[in-house]
């Protein structure tokens, strides 16, 4: 009867002591719950930020981003924020390969593209066109003083080399020659030969910047951090301006001007003494150029012609080029296009030649 009284005692200690288990183990799994849904929101916000039709807004970026950056004095970039991007310390530790593109606002105009760039999302097979892409603000205009001629470009926010995004409206702005040659394109390069030549993730955010209503965006600012190793490959925050030098640009509407003729004809007008007659074949002939340059920009953009290129450099060459000779032949290949698919391609003409 002493060992009954014995065992139903210890059996309802070992009762009590599941029950507790029990009630701590359904507590911490609330918690863990908690935290999970605390997380997923967060991670809601982000992405909402991200595929979001505004512009000029990502988390970080300054709300008024051209109050701190400096007018445009001819040098493609600015740094920003000491040349550090705005990526978050989650985002940094991001191993996954994805692409986010904005859509389209009222205006017509791409927001934030946004991507983690690795091996697995770059192109593997030729461009296509990109002509049927008309961009906010878009203009066909040329000047002589423009490398190329066209002041316009499609610009690409993310990079064709970098993920293979072609004709895609949200990834296509309105972007000057300057802009895509002297300013994006060796930012591009650089995330693009990491990555060939680590096999690294580099996280790459491009931000259109627009001043209220504007069609054509003044800027862009480019983001990247290469992932792995902690930013030690690629880490950069830029200020590049959609600008071209000796060329006026109204960004409301994407019209332009050589700055050059503006200066000349306002000089007549102050000159009050000159003969009507001086006057009004000043007009039309800046008039008859502008209707011809237009003219002869749709017909040019059309014209292909022989080039050499260099897959190693991305350097493309007229076939005749003393630099031809000094390609090794496995990196050499002959085309036949138009320079600007090179361009956009990634390819920068050769300075020695001047294709």
């Amino acid at each position: 009867m002493k060992y009954k009284k014995i065992l139903a005692i210890l059996f309802c200690i070992v009762m009590l002591c599941m029950g507790c288990s029990n009630s701590n183990d359904e507590k911490n799994y609330s918690i863990d719950n908690d935290s999970s849904d605390l997380q997923e929101d967060e991670f809601d916000y982000e992405q909402t930020d991200i595929d979001n039709s505004g512009v000029n807004c990502h988390a970080g970026l300054p709300e008024d981003i051209l109050s701190v950056v400096p007018q445009f004095s001819g040098k493609p970039y600015v740094e920003l924020n000491n040349n550090v991007p705005y990526f978050s310390d989650e985002e940094k530790e991001s191993k996954e390969a994805f692409e986010r593109y904005s859509e389209l606002d009222e205006l017509g105009r791409c927001g934030v593209a946004y991507a983690n760039i690795c091996i697995d999302i770059m192109p593997t097979e030729k461009r296509g066109e990109i002509g049927q892409i008309k961009p906010s603000g878009w203009q066909l205009i040329k000047y002589d003083i423009v490398d190329g001629n066209y002041l316009y470009n499609r610009c690409h926010l993310i990079a064709y080399q970098l993920a293979g995004e072609n004709a895609n409206e949200k990834n296509l702005i309105t972007g000057t020659r300057y802009l895509n040659v002297s300013g994006m394109l060796t930012f591009e390069n650089q995330v693009a030969e990491y990555v060939k030549a680590t096999g690294n993730h580099v996280l790459y955010r491009v931000t259109p910047i627009y001043r209220d209503s504007d069609l054509v965006a003044t800027g862009v600012q480019m983001e990247a951090y290469s992932v792995e190793d902690g930013g030690a490959g690629i880490c950069y925050n830029v200020f590049v301006y959609n600008s071209q030098p000796g060329i006026g640009i109204d960004y409301a509407t994407g019209e332009s001007w050589l700055i050059e003729e503006i200066n000349t004809l306002n000089e007549e007008t102050d000159n009050a003494s000159e003969s009507d007659a001086s006057k009004d074949t000043t007009l039309e002939y800046n008039s008859s150029e502008s209707n011809t340059s237009e003219h002869n920009g749709s017909e040019n953009n059309l014209d292909t012609q022989d080039y050499v290129v260099n897959k190693n450099t991305k350097k493309f060459h007229l076939p005749v080029c003393t630099s031809v000779d000094d390609i090794k032949e496995k990196n050499k290949k002959e085309v036949t296009c138009n320079r600007e698919e090179l361009i956009d391609e990634g390819y920068a003409p050769c300075k020695r030649c001047n294709p």
